[in-house]
């Protein structure tokens, strides 16, 4: 089969994957939803560990240790999101059925913390930073889904849409930021104030292009501050740390992929060719350390495993977002698709979670990661390959 099709037939089986499953799946950090949580006796390190223990597995222990497939908000955005992408790309009205009953579903499952739109996991979380209950809004997500909206106002010209992707600004315009005399940082969490750069600038992004949008200027102003604090702080070599703080100094695949996607929306549609520079050598590097010739992504800039499907989804979608604008964007992203659908894919449609060394698959279906980032990133550049 020619490319086109590999992809096409692809995506496919992993809709009809997702829809068979009603839009349900487990994720890596679902683990504190396991009935052995009452037995970490709400201790951060017992509660990490049992968290770590269900994640790192190679062998799905969610069924023995309680979790159940949940719901997913950022999933049902990702679907939404790929989901107009081939309405725009098959004219098969279908898709608009689809996108618009996601749409729906993410309207009615914000997040209840917050009048404003904006939504968060379906399950309590614990790191080495703290923890936060399931309802606490993401600014990642909340950004994310909020793009899905604007996909979605700017096809279907459905007030309603807009209208959300405000109130999500308004929920972003809310969150504490971090003033410094380079720049302002938006927090990732509502309630505490950090030095993120893949948050502040997806943050940024959904300001900067409903201020195109709307014209306010204050959003502008606000997308301005935060990608002049990420951009004076981009590593001479082209990447980003994760975050500034000393235990956030890990360059990553996916994060990277964020922040370049940000970086070039906001450019996109603020027409401020301040970062041009930035964009550029942050791509170069992104091409030049984190992939293989075979097309598989690695996880860190210096480090290959795991090889993680969130990876790969958010590989596809970057290198197909600058096919346009970056030569060699779109071989690369048919190069990954290809490794992934041989190696990743299951029979079922389902894409794996990770390969670990010596050929060892966590094959667990999640649906947000795996699934649904997959969905949009394989529609988006199937959308590519058609242009062509």
């Amino acid at each position: 089969m020619s490319d086109k099709e590999v992809i096409k037939n692809s995506i496919a089986k992993l809709e009809k994957w997702v829809e068979d499953h009603h839009y349900k799946g487990y994720e890596p950090f679902d683990g504190l939803s396991s009935f052995f949580r009452p037995l970490t006796f709400g201790n951060l390190f017992l509660d990490r560990l049992l968290l770590q223990l269900i994640r790192q597995s190679p062998i799905n222990l969610r069924p023995l240790m309680g979790v159940k497939p949940l719901d997913s908000t950022k999933g049902r955005g990702y679907m939404a999101a790929g989901y107009l992408i081939m309405l725009k790309t098959t004219k098969d009205k279908q898709y608009l059925e689809k996108a618009s009953n996601c749409l729906e579903w993410l309207i009615r499952n914000k997040s209840p913390k917050f009048e404003t739109y904006s939504w968060a996991n379906h399950f309590d979380f614990a790191s080495r930073g703290g923890r936060y209950t399931k309802h606490e809004s993401i600014i990642v997500w909340t950004s994310l889904i909020g793009q899905a909206f604007l996909d979605a106002y700017e096809m279907t010209k459905d007030d309603k849409y807009l209208k959300i992707a405000l109130s999500v600004c308004d929920w972003i315009m809310n969150v504490p930021r971090n003033h410094t005399e380079k720049g302002t940082c938006l927090s990732y969490l509502a309630d505490s104030k950090d030095s993120i750069h893949n948050s502040n600038m997806l943050g940024a992004a959904m300001l900067a292009r409903t201020a195109k949008i709307t014209g306010n200027q204050f959003f502008l102003q606000v997308a301005k501050d935060a990608m002049e604090y990420s951009c004076s702080r981009q590593l001479s070599n082209g990447g980003w740390y994760y975050g500034e703080e000393n235990n956030s100094h890990w360059i990553d695949n996916f994060h990277t992929g964020y922040n370049l996607d940000s970086l070039k929306c906001y450019i996109d549609n603020t027409g401020d060719t301040t970062y041009d520079k930035n964009l550029r050598i942050g791509f170069q590097f992104y091409v030049e350390h984190f992939f293989e010739e075979s097309g598989r992504p690695k996880y860190y800039h210096n480090r290959v495993y795991p090889v993680d499907s969130q990876c790969i989804s958010q590989s596809i979608d970057t290198l197909a977002y600058f096919a346009d604008v970056e030569e060699a964007a779109l071989p690369l992203a048919k190069k990954v698709a290809k490794w992934a659908i041989h190696n990743m894919q299951d029979k079922d449609g389902h894409f794996y979670y990770r390969q670990y060394p010596f050929f060892i698959k966590a094959k667990t279906p999640m649906l947000h990661w795996a699934q649904a980032t997959t969905y949009k990133a394989l529609t988006s550049l199937f959308a590519h390959i058609e242009q062509k």
